[in-house]
């Protein structure tokens, strides 16, 4: 993650509270701030899992698009 703050922080903090959960990740494509992405946890210890989750998520999609000469 990177250091300091995010562009979209307060976007995800409200998220985390409203959904009561745990951890949240906020990706935004486009969005009025441009695109950016920010992380939001009640625990420390679930960051360290977030890299694997992250790269076996995007494992998934990639393996659920339809197969191109671009992949």
């Amino acid at each position: 993650m990177p250091k300091g703050p995010g562009k979209y922080d307060d976007l995800c903090e409200d998220v985390l509270k409203k959904s009561n959960a745990e951890c949240v990740i906020v990706m935004v494509i486009n969005g009025s701030l441009g695109n950016g992405f920010s992380v939001s946890s009640t625990r420390t210890d679930i960051l360290f899992d977030l890299p694997y989750m992250l790269e076996q998520m995007a494992s998934e999609i990639r393996n659920s698009l339809p197969q191109t000469n671009l992949n």
